[in-house]
């Protein structure tokens, strides 16, 4: 009796006590039954209820202990280590066996199971002591078995009810970690430590994983477990339904794997993310692995001993020094050495040992996760800053961005739309107008680009077919106008407005050789085109403004030349100039507003953002915080030129077309002074709506634009342009009330 029962506590039955399942034959692929199995046989006769209740219930151990012994041995069986490639038998067909060896293998339930037979060799050596015990002198059997294993009770139940919903639900990963954490918390210390025992070995892989991805850059998770993963193969099976992205991934494969690596190969799988790592951590984790592949898989391409560095050091230098970073006076290692120079095995043995740190605690504290996390974000980033802005002259493609992207370059932007302006009149063509504008372009870079520019040779002009398919729309409207109107003023005035419309969609394209594809993302790119596109409009506008005033200009020089001495043709000149002078007091508020325009995006915002940038360029040395800095830049100039505000920009579109429109009318002899003065009311409407719409207390009384009071100061100055465009309105729609509500 007491053999028998000792051994039914180690997961043999026997004749006293059964097991109901011995009939399935139990084998490894034998699900975890919902229910204790071991009974008492219902044949014995002899032992009174109360005992017979005791023994099922001392016996229920050695079933948990069983199982749980089931799930250990299936989770820690290595048989699917051999090969990625079943091992086929002669017949050509893998095998029934080994299909079920390998069938969901996780590291995490090793880990689990790691951790269960420690508990269980616990529970073995107790049975034994019972053994020895019983042995050596008379006692009381069931006392002395019940009261040895007394604490297995509140522990054994608890472990069995923990695999059978691993089993059930088949959690791995993360979601195990998630399962463990929240079992932990319990009210039995016995229990609360057995559960941390078992996390801590979870834990365990958890670091391991976190030590491949953070000090090599490589991702150690063959079964999918791990919250950081791979997307390449999503990204791929999208790219037939997604063009764009395919687009996009094709070309940074092409460039460069690392850059891939960066925008598209990695992300945070929140299934597999404990709930306890906060999503700002993983972030960090994710931000730091991509950084150390970058870091230690330089592009060949990328030379470190350029011109430039040595400049850039010399910049930085003096400020690094005061900082004690001594990093940036090491020689640079070129090709080979590259990857260890980019990070010093120095910093990579100081993961190493924070992460290990980590590891060996008992426990896991949160606060410490954290603060390791952070500081290994904080090398990374350091050295990722390094890399792209000494070694990659970051600050002077962010000077080339702005000179070509902001028209910081103003001559050049001045010579090119001369040069290009007869062209810009004429409809784009379709096929040839992109080399049509490269010719002016190139001009402009002979006559104002110096060979110390290095970076205009990644600059290039582009019209994107969307801008261009106007050319068939404006030949039908001239068709429709000339079948209407015999003069040719309205097919010239057609073909300009076409025209105006046709040239807004240039583009410019900028290289961005590795790594500076960090920083310079597609997303930030098209930022820049937007104001780009923004500001080369209102440029073209002021110079068409100007063009007009100097040539009316040169022609009544030439007039009062001419007939000075004829004093009925003089008298007639002046006639002409004071009818015509309304007009030209309507083109002095276009320049006025735009002028404006011009200088407060410019100055106000480019230059004061630009300023604040720089600042932040020299005190940060962090990558993250650059990226942020920049991204706030960019949406500062966005939204402090009104970008963003899809009134206030479809205003200012509609003034600077009425603009063009007057310019291109004014210039045409044939035109009527009707549809000049139709253009001047347009005008002062949509000024007067801009007017009041910046003015309104959500724009000029917030944070939105600081310097938006300085430029209504410079447009309302002595309450000009407030009167004017109130005055006009009054013409128009004699409503002094709403007029009054207005301003």
């Amino acid at each position: 009796m007491l053999q028998e029962l000792l051994l039914a506590l180690l997961g043999y039955t026997g004749d006293l006590i059964i097991d109901t399942r011995e009939s399935e034959h139990l084998k490894s692929q034998t699900p975890i039954s919902d229910e204790c199995t071991f009974k008492l046989a219902p044949h014995i006769n002899f032992i009174d209820p109360s005992d017979r209740e005791l023994i099922e219930r001392i016996v229920a151990l050695g079933f948990y202990y069983r199982e749980l012994d089931r799930f250990s041995e299936n989770s820690r069986n290595l048989s699917w280590i051999r090969s990625s490639n079943e091992i086929e038998n002669p017949l050509g067909t893998v095998s029934d066996m080994s299909k079920g060896k390998r069938e969901n293998p996780s590291v995490y339930r090793r880990a689990l199971a790691n951790g269960i037979v420690e508990i269980l060799s616990v529970y073995r050596s107790a049975v034994l002591h019972i053994e020895q015990l019983l042995l050596s002198e008379p006692m009381p059997i069931l006392a002395t078995v019940t009261q040895c294993l007394n604490k297995f009770f509140p522990l054994l139940p608890p472990l069995y009810k923990l695999i059978l919903e691993i089993e059930r639900d088949d959690i791995r990963g993360g979601q195990l970690l998630n399962l463990l954490h929240k079992r932990h918390h319990c009210g039995v210390p016995e229990l609360q430590t057995c559960i941390q025992r078992l996390l801590w070995h979870g834990h365990q892989v958890m670091y391991n994983q976190l030590a491949s991805w953070m000090i090599y850059g490589i991702l150690q998770d063959q079964h999918g477990e791990f919250f950081i993963r791979s997307q390449e193969s999503r990204d791929v099976e999208n790219s037939s339904s997604h063009p764009d992205i395919s687009d996009k991934l094709a070309r940074l494969l092409t460039d460069d794997v690392s850059l891939s690596d960066w925008h598209l190969g990695f992300h945070i799988c929140l299934d597999m993310l404990p709930e306890y790592i906060p999503m700002r951590v993983a972030e960090s984790i994710l931000f730091a692995g991509k950084a150390v592949r970058v870091l230690r898989n330089p592009s060949p391409s990328f030379q470190s001993g350029d011109a430039v560095y040595p400049q850039m050091l010399k910049s930085f230098k003096k400020r690094h020094e005061l900082a004690g970073q001594s990093q940036f006076q090491r020689e640079p290692v070129i090709n080979m050495g590259m990857g260890e120079d980019l990070l010093p095995q120095s910093e990579a043995d100081k993961i190493e040992a924070m992460l290990l740190d980590l590891k060996e605690s008992s426990e896991f504290h949160k606060r410490s996760f954290e603060y390791a996390v952070d500081s290994i974000q904080g090398i990374a980033a350091s050295h990722l800053w390094q890399l792209v802005v000494v070694r990659a002259d970051l600050n002077g493609h962010l000077r080339a961005l702005k000179d070509y992207f902001l028209l910081a370059k103003g001559d050049f932007f001045q010579c090119f739309l001369e040069e290009s302006r007869q062209l810009m009149r004429l409809p784009p063509r379709q096929s040839t107008a992109e080399a049509d504008l490269m010719v002016p372009f190139q001009l402009a870079a002979l006559k104002t680009i110096g060979e110390e520019d290095k970076y205009f040779s990644k600059v290039s002009l582009q019209i994107p077919s969307l801008g261009i398919t106007v050319k068939s729309s404006q030949l039908d409207l001239q068709k429709a106008t000339s079948s209407t109107d015999g003069t040719g003023a309205s097919i010239s005035s057609a073909s300009s407005e076409m025209s105006s419309e046709g040239w807004d969609g240039i583009t410019l394209e900028y290289s961005v050789d590795w790594p500076l594809h960090l920083f310079f993302t597609q997303e930030v790119l098209s930022k820049y085109l937007k104001v780009f596109q923004y500001l080369l409009r209102l440029k073209r506008t002021q110079m068409e403004l100007e063009k007009l005033w100097a040539s009316v200009m040169h022609q009544y020089h030439t007039d009062f030349s001419r007939h000075r001495n004829d004093r009925d043709k003089s008298s007639i000149t002046h006639e002409k100039r004071q009818r015509l002078r309304p007009m030209w007091q309507v083109r002095e508020h276009m320049a006025f507003l735009i002028r404006n325009l011009q200088f407060y995006i410019q100055v106000d915002v480019i230059e004061s953002q630009w300023n604040i940038l720089q600042t932040h360029i020299e005190e940060s040395h962090d990558f993250t915080e650059l990226v942020g800095f920049h991204q706030e830049y960019l949406s500062a100039l966005i939204s402090q030129s009104f970008l963003d505000i899809g009134s206030v920009s479809r205003i200012l579109d509609g003034i600077m077309k009425l603009c063009l429109q007057f310019c291109w009318r004014n210039q045409d002899n044939s035109s009527h002074t009707s549809e000049l003065e139709h253009i001047a009311e347009e005008f002062n409407k949509k000024s007067n709506s801009l007017y009041t719409i910046l003015r309104s207390s959500r724009l000029a009384g917030s944070q939105r634009a600081p310097f938006l009071r300085r430029f209504l100061l410079r447009l309302n100055l002595n309450s000009f342009f407030e009167a004017t465009a109130r005055g006009v309105l009054n013409v128009v729609r004699p409503r002094p009330t709403t007029l009054s509500g207005l301003t």
